[in-house]
């Protein structure tokens, strides 16, 4: 066997010439020890990505994380199953991350809406569009993984698959890995999301003249996601930010004071429009300004979709046409599932309104068929981590609001079962890019299709029970309205406003439109409009530590002597960056978890654990604890 990847894993050659990685011998890497380990990776990613893409609006793919614990794992418990055990427990760490990245987008505005989900309604929906997306995806296997070999690139499956085969390094990845989970749970530990001894704010805001607000969250979570995604990211959304809070903001509050006596904010009749300060103008117009940004740029990257969607059809026909018997029982199966579950869910959800069942599950199913097929195509053009799901999920809810608005359904339990099947399209559009990344390693490391399919659809199923478990958990503070709320939930508060405000006509449509214009000017610009949107429409203590986790990384390539030595300390800042994310996300979890039982609480923090100082202390820690054991890098190649 060979010691890297060969050429032909990039193309080359046609899908059905290939020669994997593994090309002789059991193709099977499952065993009840590779179940234990990736059913624990499943729930550490899906619940992780669940807080901390509720807290920041972004989600962190899980296949290079996966892989190196779970390469670690192996190394420990299951060293026989090797790199196809690896690969297995990748696959299943994936697709808990996967159903996150989804669900979190449009369950929580159901809650958002002021209306309650039982665990079964969230429960059926998920799995349904988890099996449905399975099942689609499956369905297009043969076309998209094998037949495309070479021209659907893949980019983060190749990845993956050269971390699975450079694993002998895992132990040194795992290393910083929990050095970064130690840092980020011992802030995490001292802030708001636990014990609440000190603060982790830096906070300055101006009410007179010229109305502003500069915040900086010391969350380590924030810091690692600034360090994965980069400074491109990291400056773009910041630069959203900044338009909000320094441009907007001041220009609504000049306006507001030449009010009239007795104008008032327009959902809130108890604050005189002269007498808004900067959290009114931000909560009662910025956040709609930023709404209008993310609902063009969701509706434009649809359109955008639109030759995609219609190759993408052709070819499924063709795989469809021309794959014989090769269909897996199980994926047959699986797909079967998804759909009855999509009626049976329908029916539920709709309170024994058969039209709505039928109608609603109906066309659930027809705009996820075309999305999934859609997410497994560009996942092999640009990968997981910049599918647009949020994007094709609005175009999809629209589309569905318009049948509800059309049939006269526009209560709030009407958009409450709006947006469960509105559940079912995001888990299945989320899960199809998950499952199609997976499946790509498979083919090149040389896994079995079978096996990767049921191990998949298990993780899957585990990765709703902790979503769905999570959001409800969460409830209560993810219902909080107001500007200092503990989840920013962006994507969710966008399709509660949109869903909610079309069904009632009470949107504040001059904000929204203002937002839509500046959307299709940062078009014209050739912009990223939903980065810059989710940057004006996210807090500025969220973006700004992302901007500063993003410099961190660009310090430590910077001071970097050879190329060898940047690429080895950026691929151990990665893994303590995901470290910073577990942390953050599972002790902060835990920490509300004990508040709720009432186990912890207090009355905050006092004095100088209070103060601006004390975050700014909090923040030089957690900057040197992140560059400190990345700088050594340097230190250990040489000696």
């Amino acid at each position: 066997m060979q010691n890297k990847l060969s050429k032909d894993a990039y193309g080359g050659v046609s899908g059905k010439d290939y020669v994997p990685y593994v090309s002789s011998g059991t193709k099977k890497g499952g065993s009840v020890a590779i179940l234990v380990i990736g059913i624990f990776l499943a729930v550490l990613f899906a619940a992780s990505t669940a807080y901390s893409g509720m807290k920041s609006g972004l989600t962190v793919a899980a296949g290079i994380p996966g892989s190196i614990i779970g390469s670690a794992f192996i190394s420990l418990c299951a060293k026989q199953k090797g790199i196809l055990g690896k690969n297995i427990v990748q696959g299943m760490a994936s697709g808990g991350e996967s159903v996150s990245s989804g669900i979190i987008y449009v369950l929580p505005a159901i809650l958002l809406i002021g209306s309650n989900v039982t665990f079964i309604e969230g429960f059926l929906v998920s799995v349904g569009g988890v099996l449905f997306g399975i099942g689609i995806s499956s369905l297009v296997y043969k076309n998209m993984i094998v037949e495309e070999h070479g021209k659907l690139m893949y980019p983060e499956s190749m990845a993956i698959a050269e971390t699975l085969v450079a694993s002998e390094g895992a132990g040194e990845s795992l290393k910083y890995m929990g050095i970064g989970f130690g840092v980020s749970g011992v802030i995490t530990v001292l802030t708001g999301s636990f014990l609440n001894v000190t603060n982790s704010v830096i906070h300055y805001v101006n009410e007179k003249f010229y109305k502003w607000k500069l915040e900086i969250d010391v969350n380590p979570l924030l810091l690692g996601i600034g360090f994965i995604v980069g400074l491109e990211v990291a400056v773009t959304m910041f630069a959203g930010s900044i338009l909000a809070n320094f441009g907007i903001m001041p220009l609504i509050g000049y306006f507001a004071e030449f009010a009239e006596g007795g104008a008032h904010v327009w959902n809130d009749a108890s604050v005189p429009i002269q007498s808004m300060q900067v959290n009114h103008i931000s909560g009662s117009y910025v956040k709609y300004i930023g709404a209008g940004m993310m609902l063009a740029g969701g509706v434009i990257g649809a359109l955008k979709l639109v030759p995609t969607i219609v190759v993408s059809v052709k070819e499924t026909l063709h795989a469809k046409s021309s794959e014989g018997g090769e269909r897996s029982s199980f994926a047959n199966i699986i797909l079967l599932l998804g759909i009855v579950i999509g009626f049976v869910a329908g029916f539920i959800i709709s309170g024994g309104n058969i039209v709505m069942a039928i109608l609603g599950a109906v066309l659930s199913l027809f705009l996820s068929l075309l999305f999934v097929i859609v997410s497994g195509r560009l996942t092999g053009t640009i990968g997981t981590s910049n599918l647009p799901v949020s994007g094709m999920t609005i175009a999809s809810l629209v589309i569905v609001t318009m049948l509800f608005v059309i049939m006269s359904w526009v209560t709030p339990e009407h958009n409450k079962a709006l947006l469960l099947f509105g559940t079912f399209i995001v888990t299945a559009i989320s899960i199809a890019g998950g499952y199609c990344q997976s499946q790509k390693v498979a083919f090149i490391i040389g896994g079995e299709k079978r096996e990767m399919d049921k191990y998949f659809a298990l993780a899957s199923i585990i990765g709703v029970v902790v979503v769905v478990g999570v959001i409800l958990l969460l409830a209560d503070q993810l219902s909080i309205t107001g500007d200092n709320v503990p989840f920013a939930l962006p994507q969710a508060n966008l399709i509660s406003t949109l869903t909610a405000g079309i069904m009632s006509g009470e949107l504040p449509w001059n904000m929204i439109i203002v937002g839509v214009v500046m959307g299709i000017v940062l078009f014209l610009l050739k912009l990223p409009i939903m980065t810059i949107a989710i940057g004006f429409y996210l807090p500025i203590a969220t973006t700004s530590i992302i901007l500063i986790g993003a410099l961190v990384r660009v310090f430590i390539e910077k001071t970097a002597r050879s190329e060898t030595e940047k690429e080895g300390r950026v691929s151990n800042g990665i893994s303590l960056s995901s470290g910073l994310v577990a942390g953050g996300s599972i002790i902060g979890l835990v920490g509300i978890i004990l508040q709720v039982l009432g186990v912890i609480g207090g009355n905050g923090p006092v004095g100088f654990a209070a103060s601006n100082a004390m975050a700014y202390l909090l923040l030089v820690i957690l900057v040197l604890f992140t560059a400190i054991p990345l700088l050594l890098y340097k230190q250990k190649e040489k000696s």
